[in-house]
């Protein structure tokens, strides 16, 4: 009986183990992607407010990619860090050779880029000329007196970041099921609830025809999207980062997942000796380093990871490592 229980034991471990171990391939299988901003100056904008409808939209479709769990998503923060760093702000929101500098420096299979076409009532023409062309504040039922469906209208374009070639394309189009005034009741003051914006992915929001139409939308959209994961090509993330902390065999790096870095990763150790530098501009050309030993990454949140040395002696804190 005991030895019975023992390898009914063993085999729930083993079984447990190869499950843990499937499930790691393929989070390393998956594709990274970014979505920027979608563009929306084509829209003849017939609200109030500062409301930026591009990121709305951009945020929605990032949370149905990872809802569905078949890409990596770059978080919002990492991607706004490299616009910063690149000095690009919103106007590389939807150029294909913009988007791909970017996916290049953040290690993606693919970036997201895109445009709103439609974003209002089921006939284009009946935009500020026709059911709203008494605007009055956001709220209140106070868009005109017409009533009508809600059309939402999305382009995205799938971008290689090496050649900047556009991969796929996809459109979304959501239309309410329900005649009524675009907003209804929802928000207050000028453009939106209080702020001057509008939350897009709130609970009011989607209770109304617009928020409806803007779902149907950036649901048939990301599925598209998903479908065309074949077409990104294989992208090697290359890793870069330097040792804050040793503690006997455990390190805690300065880097993790927003660096494309994951658990079960094995990392070079490098240590800098020389650094050379243009005797003109003092720019550094080269770093001189040696290899002193390997790490394992066991840990990883979004900006650092712990990891245990298996080979190699002395490490020290501002330790290089790399892949």
């Amino acid at each position: 009986m005991r030895e019975t229980v023992k390898m009914t034991l063993r085999f729930l471990l083993v079984f447990y183990c190869i499950v843990q171990l499937s499930l790691v391939c393929q989070a390393a299988d998956r594709k990274r992607v970014a979505v920027m901003n979608f563009e929306f100056g084509a829209i003849q904008k017939w609200w109030s407010g500062n409301w930026d409808i591009g990121k709305g939209v951009s945020d929605l479709i990032v949370t149905e990619l990872v809802t569905d769990g078949t890409f990596r998503v770059i978080e919002r923060n990492r991607l706004d860090q490299i616009l910063a760093e690149q000095n690009l702000g919103n106007s590389g929101r939807a150029n294909p050779t913009t988007a791909a500098q970017i996916g290049k420096v953040l290690g993606v299979n693919g970036m997201i880029v895109g445009s709103i076409t439609q974003f209002g009532t089921e006939k284009k023409k009946r935009g500020i000329s026709g059911a709203f062309s008494k605007i009055g504040a956001l709220g209140g039922g106070t868009y005109g007196t017409q009533k009508g469906k809600a059309k939402v209208v999305i382009d995205a374009r799938i971008v290689d970041t090496v050649t900047g070639e556009i991969l796929a394309v996809a459109k979304g189009t959501g239309e309410s099921q329900r005649s009524g005034l675009m907003l209804g009741g929802y928000g207050g003051g000028s453009g939106g609830s209080g702020g001057g914006s509008v939350n897009m992915g709130s609970s009011d929001f989607r209770e109304t025809i617009l928020g409806e139409a803007v779902q149907y939308a950036v649901t048939e959209l990301a599925n598209k999207l998903i479908k065309s994961e074949n077409k990104m090509p294989e992208v090697e993330i290359e890793i870069a980062g330097l040792i804050a902390d040793v503690d006997g065999p455990t390190v805690i790096l300065n880097i993790g997942s927003s660096e494309g870095l994951e658990a079960g990763t094995i990392l070079k150790i490098k240590r800098v000796n020389r650094t050379v530098k243009d005797p003109a501009t003092g720019r550094v050309l080269r770093e001189i380093s040696n290899l002193v030993g390997e790490l394992r990454v066991n840990e990883v949140d979004n900006h650092s990871s712990v990891g245990t040395i298996v080979s190699g002696n002395k490490i020290k804190v501002g330790d290089k490592v790399t892949n």
